[in-house]
């Protein structure tokens, strides 16, 4: 099992920037992936974003190309999402997830992320 921490989440205008970042403990090295998920209120979990944990080769849902951007720091056990010129319809909670043997196994509790307009 791994434990997942998200941080950085926050209130921010249309068009600022924020970093949200995820730590991990536990067995990491069993993990094969790390993605972003959000979850706006009265909608479904989507994915955000991915990054292989050996290669680093991310994905990216079509909404956020271009403006968001993950990366990892694998001394450190940790994931990154950059997010930039960030709109209303951003505005969610972001969470981080493990993939371990194929599915999304760990997650954490979540971070709020608003964009005022």
């Amino acid at each position: 099992q791994v434990q997942l921490v998200e941080s950085g989440g926050g209130l921010v205008q249309t068009g600022d920037s924020l970093r949200l970042s995820c730590a991990a403990s536990g067995r990491p090295f069993s993990v094969s992936s790390m993605g972003w998920f959000r979850q706006a209120p009265g909608k479904e979990r989507e994915f955000v974003a991915s990054i292989t944990w050996s290669a680093g080769i991310t994905d990216y849902t079509d909404s956020v190309k271009g403006r968001f951007t993950t990366s990892r720091d694998a001394t450190r056990k940790t994931v990154y999402l950059q997010m930039n010129s960030l709109k209303p319809e951003d505005t969610a909670v972001y969470y981080c997830a493990a993939r371990r043997s194929g599915d999304w196994r760990d997650w954490g509790q979540g971070t709020q992320v608003t964009v005022s307009s």
